[in-house]
């Protein structure tokens, strides 16, 4: 497999070096009053061969031969296509909407605007991007697109540096997110905390530098068949600057609580080479200080009951009085986030042109454990405590390095009529573990205060060859994919998990530790056809092969509708897909420390091809497969107003689901077959990945755009159901023969009501000279936390509104600066309610819900900037 990969990036090195005299139109785009539009794209009508204008409108483009048709479209303005033969072209644009913008994805032909797409797309521009008021590029998505759902984790170990997110509430591991087109790297990380997401392995979001963005489309359709596993509920592609101008941003900021105080640089500057080539360069830092929005219980309603003692439950201890908050800090983490990134495209020959990408992302932070308190860990034999003063305790650390690596090479040439793209690319991710402030209790007194507990890291290699020629009216489309994927664990230091380990999270063992990897290869094909100008039908199909499970064959059909002379299109889609299950989930296994079993102790995940778990009876981890629906209508009202909306009905069976907490049964006098393991590897509770789920996600996405002069403003909404299938999820082998329940209330919730289910945006800009006012509001609807056993002791949240207020002001071309107010109104989720049962809050250690979390319980952010162009 890696022989084909390096294969191809031979014969990609070859194509780039054939040098042949390229010819170019080149211009300038402007709105109607002659200003320059920056970032406006310019392709050659019907290929995939395009740029982007630079901060002064500017654009250079290679092309075959001149002269030649191009299609230039931007957002909120109306596209125009024009026969383009040379240089000093002024294409002057007027405003419009959304729906006239051209986007890439949703078909693997040529271009084709929003509105004459068969599926529905989302494109968010640079700028709409900074307008959401947010920094990282996961929690921009998250308050511009409704289907979308990202929020802080706390005290969940390295879930809470990386923050599970998803489209259409379907779960990290079912959003495929692109690069320029290319598959983007999976993190290192399984989410195994009691966290949305649970149980699924998605993309670091974080690790892509916001100042590299040029735009963000997002495709809310199933695409398994176009771009392989994974892309069932959607695509998100991030395409990258191609920009020569330049740009320095500063921006700070700080909760009205005092705390949780950010700043960050970043540097994005574009170079040309020759005369239609470039370079872009991203460099950026960015710094946040954790928060503190711990309960304040006064007594400790964990280990009160725990132990049974009423003066912990209580408070009537000089501890607990000195410390009602029990010593937690609950919150967002701390971390310190550097990037670095190059884009490269230089032309050559006839229509030919070598592209490159490279990117590093770092990132070193902080989270936090369960403090524990005397009366939990009784002695620290001096090693935590300052010399001469009483044992208090401590308050483990959790601390992580993170590393992302992004390479693309590849180069587009041109065939006679076929355009074809040879790419390789190459992506990692590693977490390395660090556990401070801590002890080992069986060491004392000579146990580490800071332990090295493993790593984990994933990485893949994948080359792709991508062919398309239109035929009059029928555009045909094919490629290949070979792609080879590695996971490894690497176990901690022996202190870490000796005897009863490192406390908060006993390191990785070297029975954990591996090093697997497996290759798959894929085909597609696909056929776009115009029946007439008004009439748009294609399909797809994709035959991929995996070394460890075997092969999948997906399909897809959409069709699309113009109605009203062109102003309106009806479309509709109609796909297979599939996911693999991941080499984490395959191959996970560690213990944790969490409240388990009634008490606090460790927590075992067995991985899928251990002897124990074969011997259990559990099956080996099969593909998920999906059956997608969508339709819906678009509608351009005005060239100022457009609306849109569309169903959607995914159907996933098969699903990978990480099991709850399996333990003793309560009957001492007897011991069963998992009981044996429990007890063989010294924790209350064991769980498993296994295929158990079925499921179905309904509903809809609406979106109103209107976009004047002066007043902007956008209305979008999702609406979104998931219901389990199954009659009931069973326990096999030995598990269910026990009697065990695998997948219990509290776990089920998290697949059906740990995300909103109805999310709404409206966001509104105006405009008034220099100055300009945006006021977003963003409605997530309620979610509900189920107990595990009792329904007595469930909670549904209420849905709030977060207002963001963004105030920016352009002194001249080059020097601007801004107010951000996020969260303006200070609100905050529903406090839990225990109805007396200690494991929802944990004793009163949380006020706020943490299994289901909406937006975050921050509060008010106030935050500002400048920027500098250049």
């Amino acid at each position: 497999m890696k022989k084909t990969i390096y294969t191809l990036f031979s014969l990609l090195l070859v194509l780039s070096a054939i040098q042949i005299q390229a010819q170019s139109v080149s211009g300038t785009v402007t709105d109607a009053n002659g200003i320059p539009l920056i970032g406006a794209n310019i392709y050659e009508s019907g290929t995939n061969n395009g740029t982007t204008s630079d901060v002064n409108g500017k654009f250079d483009l290679s092309v075959d031969q001149v002269p030649t048709m191009i299609t230039v479209s931007y957002t909120g303005f109306v596209s125009k296509e024009i026969e383009a033969s040379g240089t000093g072209l002024n294409i002057s644009l007027a405003e419009g909407t959304a729906l006239d913008e051209l986007v890439v994805i949703g078909t693997r032909g040529k271009p084709r605007t929003i509105l004459g797409s068969a599926v529905p797309i989302d494109n968010i521009n640079a700028a709409d991007l900074r307008a959401s008021g947010q920094v990282s590029v996961d929690q921009m998505l998250n308050f511009k697109v409704p289907s979308y759902n990202s929020s802080n984790q706390t005290i969940s170990d390295a879930t809470a540096h990386f923050d599970p997110s998803e489209l259409r509430n379907l779960g990290p591991s079912r959003t495929l997110v692109l690069v320029n087109g290319k598959r983007k790297n999976q993190s290192a990380l399984v989410y195994v905390n009691d966290t949305p997401g649970k149980g699924e392995v998605g993309t670091d979001m974080k690790s892509i530098p916001a100042e590299s963005i040029e735009r963000i489309e997002v495709l809310r359709d199933g695409a398994a068949a176009q771009y392989g596993s994974d892309a069932i509920a959607g695509v998100i592609n991030i395409i990258l600057k191609e920009r020569t101008d330049g740009e320095i941003t500063a921006n700070t900021g700080i909760t009205t609580e005092g705390d949780g105080l950010t700043y960050d640089v970043g540097i994005n500057k574009g170079v040309k080479i020759g005369n239609n080539g470039f370079v872009n360069f991203t460099g950026s830092y960015y710094h946040q200080d954790y928060t503190n929005r711990a309960g304040e219980p006064g007594g400790d309603g964990l280990f009160g009951v725990i132990f049974g003692d009423d003066d912990i439950l209580n408070g009537n201890t000089p501890w607990l009085q000195a410390n009602p908050d029990l010593g937690m800090t609950i919150g967002q983490p701390e971390y310190d986030k550097y990037s670095a990134l190059v884009n490269l495209g230089l032309p050559y020959g006839k229509g030919g042109e070598f592209y490159a990408t490279a990117g590093y992302t770092g990132r070193n932070g902080k989270s936090f454990a369960l403090y524990r308190a005397p009366y939990w860990i009784t002695d620290d034999a001096g090693l935590l405590t300052p010399e001469g003063e009483e044992y208090q305790g401590f308050q483990p650390t959790f601390e992580t390095t993170i590393s992302d690596l992004t390479f693309i090479a590849g180069t587009r040439n041109k065939f006679g009529e076929w355009n074809t793209d040879l790419s390789v690319a190459a992506g990692s991710n590693a977490v390395d573990y660090l556990i401070g402030n801590t002890i080992n209790v069986d060491l004392l007194p000579n146990s580490p205060t800071e332990f090295d507990a493993g790593a984990y890291s994933f990485g893949n290699i994948i080359g792709n060859l991508d062919v398309s020629r239109t035929f009059g009216k029928l555009g045909v489309s094919a490629g290949l994919e070979a792609r080879s994927e590695s996971f490894e664990v690497v176990a901690g230091q022996e202190e870490s998990y000796v005897d009863g380990g490192a406390q908060s999270f006993p390191g990785l063992q070297p029975d954990n530790a591996l090093d697997e990897s497996r290759n798959n290869i894929g085909f597609y094909a696909g056929l776009d056809y115009d029946l007439s100008d008004n009439t748009f039908i294609g399909g797809a199909a994709r035959f991929e092969n995996y070394s460890d499970f075997g092969s999948n064959v997906s399909w897809k059909i959409n069709a699309r509708q113009f109605i009203a002379d062109k102003k309106g299109a009806i479309r509709a889609s109609v796909s297979t897909g599939f996911r693999a299950p991941s080499l984490h989930q395959i191959y996970l296994s560690n213990k944790q420390t969490l409240v388990s079993g009634g008490t606090v102790s460790n927590q075992g995940t067995f991985n899928n091809v251990d002897e124990v778990i074969k011997d259990l009876g559990v099956p080996s981890l099969d593909a998920e497969t999906s059956l997608n629906l969508t339709a819906g209508f678009t509608y351009k009202i005005t060239n100022d107003f457009s609306l849109s909306a569309d169903y959607y009905n995914i159907k996933v069976d098969n699903r990978v689901l990480f099991t709850g907490e399996i333990g003793f049964d309560g009957d001492d006098m007897n011991v069963n077959a998992v009981e044996e393991v429990l007890l063989a590897n010294d924790v209350t509770s064991l769980k498993y990945f296994v295929n158990a789920l079925d499921t179905r996600t309904t509903g809809f996405d609406i979106v109103a755009d209107y976009s004047g002069s002066k007043f902007d403003a956008v209305l979008s909404l999702n609406l979104n159901e998931t219901t389990i299938e199954n009659e009931s999820i069973e326990s096999p082998g030995a598990v269910g023969d026990a009697g065990y329940e695998i997948f219990n209330r509290k776990e089920q919730s998290r697949i059906t009501s740990a995300r909103p289910g109805v999310k709404a945006l409206v966001g509104l800009t105006y405009k008034l000279n220099n100055l300009r006012i945006g006021l977003n509001n963003t409605y997530f609807g309620e979610v509900t936390w189920q107990h595990a056993t009792d329904p007595a002791n469930d909670q549904t949240f209420a849905g709030k509104v977060i207002t963001d207020l963004i105030l920016g002001y352009k002194f001249n071309d080059k020097f601007s600066a801004n107010l951000i107010v996020n969260n303006l109104l200070n609100v905050y989720p529903d406090v839990i309610d225990t109805n007396g049962d200690f494991v929802t809050d944990l004793g009163g250690r949380f006020k706020y819900p943490w299994e289901v979390n909406q937006f975050g319980f921050n509060g008010t952010i106030v935050k500002a900037g400048v920027s500098y162009k250049f």
